[in-house]
């Protein structure tokens, strides 16, 4: 059997997602061209699910990096899951397709394999990512937030997107979909911040029975050199507990972390580095089990502690409401 389909996922939808992902987001200081090398690195050790999205201004770099594989023959288009993101400039229903059209044109892909809702918050539409007023603060838009989701599955009707899910959302917020009338199809995952110091139990719970697949970011910890990241959020990898169950077994810290979301059941994990070594260590994670002892000794590392901002305290504006933010 093809190993990468053996440890993927059937979605809600009949399609396989595999279970680690790499992903692709960076601080600004990064450069793009190393990017790309990570991408043909990551595909070249085995990966073959790439995340990114329309925020992280690499579609380009990671495009490029695809269709050279493609071109040595190390993949076919078909190989890659590829996932993107509708950012919230593009959420009033008539641009919905408009952001998801620029990532295949920059991918030299005529479509994506999953297309997520980035972020439950409707922001003013242009060219601004954060468009902010003259104070400086951000300003949203009012957007039927059920009329977003039927552009989003509009997408999909058309075969400019396999899949589509969301990404942020809270328990109430994917209640708003699975709830709306007319609903055509569920989303398939909710991507969102889960490590070992936010296991995400509660939002876990409530997916599974619905056949909503977790995917989990930040599954490592993030960069403090990002702009969003918590800069007092304690560094997940060098928990002595993790160090500890790593010594154990032999492996890195952050293959542990890894596993802790993988063997969850139900869960796919994201990993990133711009590291050749650790790109190649972390994709070794199936390689080893947690053992059952170790899994709820990392259960119990729990703090609710976010490397981000909590999404919770965003809202997507219903008709008729001003835009602010809010807490959920």
């Amino acid at each position: 059997m093809d190993p990468v389909k053996a440890c993927s996922i059937k979605l809600n939808d009949g399609r396989l997602m595999p279970m680690l992902g790499f992903g692709t987001s960076a601080p600004g200081e990064v450069a793009k061209s190393n990017v790309e090398e990570a991408v043909k690195t990551a595909i070249n050790v085995g990966y073959r699910h790439i995340d990114s999205a329309y925020l992280y201004l690499n579609e380009d770099e990671i495009g490029r990096a695809i269709w050279k594989k493609n071109a040595d023959g190390t993949v076919k288009r078909e190989d890659i899951f590829y996932t993107s993101k509708v950012w919230g400039t593009f959420f009033r229903p008539e641009l919905v397709q408009t952001g998801l059209d620029t990532s295949p044109r920059k991918l030299g892909l005529s479509y994506v394999n999953l297309y997520l809702i980035h972020f439950p918050a409707a922001l003013k539409p242009g060219e601004e990512l954060f468009p902010k007023d003259k104070d400086g603060e951000i300003i949203f838009d009012t957007v039927d937030f059920g009329a977003t989701w039927e552009a989003v599955e509009k997408c999909k009707d058309s075969g400019l997107t396999k899949s589509i899910g969301v990404s942020n959302f809270s328990c109430r917020q994917l209640e708003m979909i699975l709830n709306k009338p007319g609903l055509k199809y569920k989303p398939v995952c909710n991507q969102v911040e889960c490590h070992p110091y936010l296991n995400q139990s509660k939002l876990l719970e409530f997916c599974k029975p619905k056949d909503i697949v977790l995917t989990a970011y930040a599954a490592l910890g993030s960069d403090s050199r990002k702009e969003w990241v918590n800069k007092n959020t304690p560094a997940l990898l060098k928990d002595p507990v993790l160090k500890a169950i790593a010594e154990k077994h032999r492996c890195s810290p952050a293959q542990v972390a890894l596993s802790f979301q993988l063997q969850w059941g139900g869960v796919v994990a994201l990993a990133k580095s711009f590291n050749e070594k650790r790109i190649q260590e972390n994709f070794q994670v199936f390689d080893f089990l947690v053992t059952p002892e170790d899994m709820e000794t990392l259960d119990g590392l729990n703090k609710n502690i976010r490397c981000f901002a909590d999404p919770r305290a965003w809202a997507i504006p219903r008709r008729g409401q001003a835009p602010h933010l809010r807490g959920a």
